[in-house]
């Protein structure tokens, strides 16, 4: 195979795969909005969290890395609920910028917490991947990539059905487009903030272990939060399968920018083509690839 081709095809799935896990971490920034319309900015710190969670299973609990796993899903389930309650839920019926301050101060906080208990230094996750990668005609694929992709891709069609034909998930949705309709509809929105919350938090998880697999541990791993957030912006804040889409598209167009731009400017050019992305798409489509066009009459 030329080695022009199997870079760039190494570039792409590499990019597919640090999209994934942009792609959930955007589901994470879409539920929340949708339920309850706040921007949550403390979400890359939610990720964070799993994985420092799952870390203390295996390393202090001595779990294997599944049963770890299933205890952090569980554990932030359990963690976002709290959030919602103690944090979010006193401020209902406030203004939206204050809800957003308070996820910003949340998210200095679970980053002080984490530097507290596991301090501030960059170690490797205890990834149960092999280190050796697959070869397939002369494209090297390591095993975390993959599994990240797989377990992702199967993560996405869970809660694309769960929102589909589930009766929470479509009480989620009907929340979502209005609550004071779905209120008199009988729905418990309190409920629906809670329950967004968790499954945002999970989500969120899921994306800080797959992260660590194929890449350290360390508090400031929060800050792939603010490279996810454009790519919930590109697919449309309030579109699941926009979140999907505008995760993968961010990680391929990042990963090769990294390979073929980054050395003629002496790099930084893949930390910030996510937002130049963004912000080409948003001149062209101010609501992203699938969010909902507000029209206001005046």
């Amino acid at each position: 195979m030329d080695k022009e081709f199997a870079l760039f095809v190494q570039l792409v799935i590499s990019g597919i795969a640090t999209g994934s896990v942009y792609a959930l971490v955007a589901l994470g920034f879409v539920l929340i909005y949708k339920a309850t319309d706040v921007l949550n900015f403390a979400h890359g710190e939610l990720m964070m969290m799993g994985a420092y969670f799952c870390f203390a299973f295996i390393t202090q609990a001595h779990l294997p890395f599944v049963p770890a796993f299933l205890f952090t899903l569980i554990a932030m389930a359990v963690f976002g609920f709290l959030i919602e309650l103690t944090v979010l839920r006193p401020l209902l019926g406030e203004p939206i910028f204050s809800m957003v301050m308070v996820t910003i101060g949340l998210s200095i906080l679970l980053r002080g917490i984490v530097g507290l208990f596991w301090g501030h230094e960059e170690f490797p996750f205890p990834s149960p991947f092999p280190k050796t990668a697959i070869n397939v005609g002369g494209i090297a694929i390591s095993h975390a990539h993959l599994w990240t992709i797989l377990v992702t891709g199967l993560f996405l069609t869970i809660f694309l059905l769960f929102f589909k034909y589930s009766k929470l998930g479509l009480g989620m949705r009907a929340t979502a487009e209005d609550q004071d309709v779905s209120f008199l509809m009988g729905i418990n929105i309190k409920r629906i903030f809670t329950i967004s919350w968790s499954i945002a938090a999970v989500v969120a998880s899921v994306a800080g272990v797959a992260l660590a697999s194929v890449s350290f541990m360390h508090p400031l791993m929060s800050h792939i939060g603010l490279r996810a957030f454009p790519a919930a912006v590109l697919g449309g804040l309030d579109s699941i399968g926009g979140a999907i889409l505008g995760g993968i598209i961010i990680g391929v167009t990042e990963n090769l920018a990294g390979g073929y731009v980054d050395h003629i400017f002496g790099g930084g050019v893949k930390e910030i083509t996510a937002f130049i992305v963004v912000l080409i798409v948003m001149m062209v489509k101010p609501y992203g690839f699938f969010g909902t066009e507000e029209i206001e009459r005046v």
